[in-house]
């Protein structure tokens, strides 16, 4: 069995990029096998679900190929570590520096989101230095930090480098990394399952470091306001430190009580904005020298000039074009960049909020005076949050200008797009549809 998957790991290196075999692959551990199934283990549910989805055919061909035989595939998640950390707290305590990817409780931090990964420059120095300083408790009485930027400019790189900081310089300390929507429904579980007492400690007396990421989550839930406007208190007047993510200002968040809002506003607020080109070259720069990849500072350059919106459409370029070298076994060079960049951004400067428009109208089948009148009837409703969610997703409009051009105002366009995205998590008939219609936008079918 472990020869088999040995076998196996050499030919999937061979055809998948270095970083994805390196991220995704290594991690596996053969754990049983028999004549018509393979069990891996993963490491956990992301693991288990990034392989199944994007590496279970190509593993199976490749044990078909050395078996002779149809192997089913099963990718398990192993459960031997969390064993280890109830049964023994402290000794696993002691190896969190070293592995720094688990804190207390909460979401696991990602290995790469370390200070030493993150590429300052002029559009998040001020964020940068306040993060460092507060994990190296260099800000006096200031313990809570406010980060604030529009996806992918780095504010949940810099919130877990401090979860790691912290985990490797005081060990003992407490410290949760969660997101807003997983406070809100773990606060629900506690109530329905009446154990409210016990999530009630777990935050007001059991964190030292409480990471809360999209804050803006928790507009209109406000039974979550309350508990967590309390939970805060009972921090700040302890000492604790507080780091807060949001796309949002405190004042921008819609439908937030006063106490909480007065709260996050409280926070030294330290806004993050989108990188210049030299930032974007020594951020493509750092990336491939994670990802173990040669790439020449001409191709580096040309892909900051072009991927101007934010890190993650950096990443996915780099990506990009590590992957196609990879699998057609082609030089990294301009005309490469040019081929990928060509289908990240080839549509992207035709797509206007009255193309959204239009193209929701034509599939919703409804008119445009429908879409932006006042009615609240569901048939209207939907397509108008569908289309204020595509026209955030897909132009560089402010809110305001997106709200205005449905005649609503920014906190109703804000509204619109957090009901799409839960929605979109539920995978039903609105998420097919943003997909579908996403498609048609990026392929400029419009």
């Amino acid at each position: 069995m472990q020869s088999t998957w040995q076998d196996v790991k050499k030919i999937l290196e061979a055809q998948i990029p270095g970083h994805s075999y390196r991220m995704w692959i290594e991690p596996l551990e053969p754990k049983s096998a028999n004549g018509t199934q393979f069990v891996l283990a993963a490491p956990n549910f992301f693991s288990r679900k990034r392989v199944l989805d994007h590496y279970g055919a190509t593993i199976e061909a490749s044990l078909k190929k050395l078996t002779g035989k149809s192997v089913r595939l099963i990718v398990e998640i192993t459960n031997g570590a969390r064993r280890k950390r109830s049964s023994s707290p402290e000794r696993i305590q002691l190896k969190i520096p070293k592995i720094q990817v688990r804190p207390h409780s909460g979401r696991t931090l990602r290995r790469d989101f370390t200070f030493d990964q993150f590429v300052v420059g002029s559009n998040n120095d001020f964020a940068y230095s306040a993060s460092l300083s507060l994990a190296s408790r260099r800000l006096g009485q200031q313990n809570s930090l406010f980060l604030l930027s529009r996806t992918g400019m780095g504010k949940s790189h810099l919130s877990q480098a401090i979860g790691h900081h912290i985990l490797a310089e005081h060990p003992s300390d407490q410290v949760y990394y969660i997101t807003a929507e997983d406070f809100t429904n773990e606060m629900i579980d506690a109530f329905r399952h009446d154990c409210v007492n016990a999530f009630k400690n777990k935050y007001r007396t059991g964190c030292d470091v409480l990471l809360l990421e999209d804050v803006h989550y928790l507009s209109g839930k406000e039974r979550t306001q309350i508990e967590l406007a309390l939970t805060l208190d009972s921090l700040l007047e302890s000492g604790k430190k507080i780091i807060f993510s949001s796309c949002n200002l405190p004042a921008d968040i819609p439908k937030l009580n006063d106490k909480l809002r007065s709260r996050l506003s409280s926070s030294l607020i330290s806004e993050i904005d989108p990188p210049g080109f030299g930032t974007r070259v020594r951020i493509l720069r750092k990336k491939a020298q994670i990802y173990g990849e040669s790439v020449s500072d001409d191709v580096l350059q040309y892909l900051a000039g072009e991927l101007t919106d934010d890190v993650r459409q950096l990443e996915s370029g780099l990506v990009g074009i590590t992957a196609k070298s990879s699998l057609l076994g082609m030089p990294i060079d301009l005309d490469l960049a040019g081929s990928v960049v060509k289908n990240i951004v080839r549509t992207k400067k035709n797509i206007t909020i009255d193309v959204i428009k239009k193209l929701v109208c034509k599939e919703y089948r409804v008119s445009l005076s429908e879409v932006v009148s006042k009615s609240r009837r569901q048939c209207f409703v939907k397509p108008r949050q569908v289309a204020i969610y595509l026209s955030r997703k897909y132009t560089d409009s402010p809110l305001q200008a997106i709200g205005k051009s449905f005649k609503r105002y920014h906190a109703t366009a804000l509204h619109s797009i957090h009901a799409v995205e839960r929605e979109m998590k539920l995978k039903g008939a609105t998420s097919r549809q943003v997909e579908y219609l996403s498609k048609k936008l990026e392929a400029g079918q419009f």
